[in-house]
């Protein structure tokens, strides 16, 4: 069998894309980033959204500098994304707009409005999937409270990941891990939940049967590849197409592993445990865990937390000033700063989601909780870090709890784990040894999820083991807990 290949990798965020060519040799991958790119939503007419051409523009461009500087051949090309958001079809085929940001305010009141239709706990019950206020759910009912038109024009939905590789290669399908994002999915028979849908009267007919991750869709449309310079016939293939469903399919763990759990760090963090069946019952509810699909048949049961979000948007902030801030420098400024001076004891307020001004609503929240109100760059940065890393160790002992397990090491994956100063907060909080990278695990999962579809790659313990050997991984040993019970302990 065949253990080679080049695979390209479009990983998209939701503050930049990259597409990245990853070639399989002599059991490891390697990875060379063709194409970066800024996805960021804009405002029109008092809509956020996503600016659907502009970065299909830019994954044009991806395709064509590889073909320009890597040669035409490649033996997969696929697309992972964000969870939640979608994108309307025509019965033509035509996108119908921009896809709607998950931040917009549409979703405001839809999930009081979801409750008094179908209760939260039934919801919960029927599909396992933690409550946050744009889910696919809540958004698809807004359209409908709205008697949106597009709901009458649209003939299929995509999502955000699905929708990228219709346009690529011009096959519709629903990927399954992205499509458990959208809480509409049963978790146990891994298809849509025909009773839950009915009760909430959202249009069961844009909603193809999901595939799971692996699926070959078709070869890249010729005009493409004409247009850029890649091989005809180039299957485009149905990754894990939500990002974090990849990312976790690159944890580099042994399946004789002690007990592991995992962080996706980054805009978002997502902390959990890989199961092999969802984890639903009224003690999950109650702590709002959720069961997203993952590579072999695998449940992600983890949680969302707002992640590097916080400091995204605080340097945001500081930049209106035409000041260019460096996330490594207001990293070293937080190091340099005085510890547990504010640490926000919550942080999954709702103002969270889309604030106007991060660094005043952090200032807020403090002040709201007792808490000194931090002044300096360095300080408020701080104050995010080590809050967020008090909700990880608050997360991690709610998942041993519910279980019955004791978690032996945490890996951490993604562009959050070249914050170092996390890092170390992270083991120091969780009082046990954390495993860093690979730094690329979203683009590394993409393409052995891709590797596995044409057979080059024959299971994810393989896939794992063949990411363990192809990146240097970084351990972290906890330093300081004691003043992490301490600062837990004050609530």
């Amino acid at each position: 069998m065949k253990k080679t290949g080049r695979f390209l990798a479009f990983d998209l965020g939701a503050e930049s894309g990259r597409a990245v060519l990853g070639t399989l040799a002599d059991g490891v991958i390697r990875l060379e980033v063709v194409h970066r790119f800024r996805t960021e939503g804009l405002v029109m007419l008092g809509t956020r959204q996503w600016d659907l051409a502009r970065i299909y523009e830019e994954m044009v461009q991806g395709l064509a500098l590889c073909a320009r500087q890597f040669g035409p051949e490649l033996d997969g090309i696929a697309v992972d994304t964000w969870g939640v958001d979608f994108g309307l079809l025509a019965r033509d085929g035509s996108p119908l707009g921009n896809p709607v940001h998950y931040r917009d305010k549409r979703n405001e009141g839809m999930q009081d409005y979801a409750f008094g239709i179908v209760p939260r706990a039934d919801i919960y019950g029927a599909t396992g999937i933690q409550f946050l206020p744009f889910n696919t759910l809540y958004q698809l009912l807004s359209l409908k409270k709205a008697e949106s038109p597009l709901l009458e024009a649209a003939d299929k939905l995509l999502m955000m990941g699905d929708l990228f590789a219709y346009l690529l290669s011009g096959k519709r399908a629903l990927e399954y891990t992205n499509a458990s994002t959208t809480q509409l999915l049963d978790p146990w028979k891994r298809t849509w939940n025909e009773e839950l849908i009915a009760k909430l009267g959202l249009p069961r007919d844009l909603l193809s049967d999901p595939v799971m991750p692996g699926t070959v869709l078709g070869a890249v449309l010729d005009d493409l590849a004409a247009v850029t310079g890649i091989a005809k016939g180039v299957p485009v293939i149905a990754t894990a197409s939500h990002d974090t469903g990849s990312a976790v399919a690159a944890v580099p763990v042994a399946p004789d592993s002690p007990n592991w759990a995992y962080l996706s760090s980054g805009t978002w963090s997502l902390l959990g445990a890989e199961l092999d069946e969802p984890f639903v019952t009224p003690e999950s509810l109650a702590l709002d865990f959720t069961n997203e699909g993952g590579v072999g048949g695998k449940i992600r049961f983890l949680k969302n937390i707002f992640g590097l979000w916080l400091v995204q948007e605080c340097r945001r902030v500081w930049e209106r000033s035409g000041e260019k801030i460096d996330y490594g420098f207001i990293t070293a400024e937080a190091a340099a700063s005085a510890p547990f001076v504010s640490v926000m004891p919550n942080i999954d307020d709702p103002r969270l989601i889309a604030p106007e001004n991060m660094v005043e609503l952090i200032q807020t929240l403090c002040r709201e909780s007792g808490q000194p109100v931090p002044e300096t760059r360095g300080a408020i940065i701080r104050c995010a870090l080590e809050s967020l890393a008090l909700k990880y160790r608050r997360t991690v002992r709610m998942i041993d709890g519910l279980l019955g397990r004791k978690t032996e090491v945490l890996h951490i994956i993604g562009g959050g784990t070249q914050n170092k100063l996390l890092c170390q907060m992270t083991a120091d909080a969780c009082g046990i040894p954390v495993v860093v990278g690979p730094v690329e695990a979203t683009a590394l999962g993409n393409i052995g999820v891709q590797a596995m579809a044409v057979g080059a790659i024959e299971s994810l313990a393989e896939m794992r083991a063949i990411i363990a050997r192809s990146v240097e991984l970084e351990h972290y040993t906890p330093n300081d807990t004691a003043s992490w019970d301490a600062i837990d302990a004050r609530g």
